[in-house]
């Protein structure tokens, strides 16, 4: 099998509100902290477990957008990459806080089941 070089998409990180209106919805915000709790690359279907792939194309689209995430493409297979750097460099602080919160959110959610 050929292995191909994996192509990158990005955008620039937004201004902070578009940044916020990407993390305010509650699936994409789950993303971002799978993703930065893994700190690596994931495959995309990885991201998400209670919505269609259609409904995480779009949900990944927004975070793309708002350039906190980029596609990568290898060897067929589809990726997502959070840009921490990149969004502290232009947001400082923000990706920590936003993950810290979400995963005491999450923690909390989880010990109440």
């Amino acid at each position: 099998m050929t292995e191909t070089k994996p192509t990158v998409e990005a955008n620039p990180v937004g201004p902070l509100q578009t940044v916020l209106s990407a993390l305010q919805d509650p699936v994409r915000l789950e993303m971002v902290r799978r993703l930065a709790n893994a700190g690596t690359a994931m495959q995309c279907g990885l991201l998400y477990d209670t919505i269609n792939k259609s409904t995480a194309t779009h949900h990944l689209k927004t975070l793309r957008e708002a350039g906190l995430t980029e596609r990568i493409t290898e060897n067929g297979h589809t990726y997502a990459r959070l840009r921490t750097d990149e969004v502290d460099a232009a947001l400082p602080g923000l990706i920590a806080a936003v993950v810290s919160a979400a995963n005491l959110s999450h923690t909390e959610d989880t010990t109440d089941r």
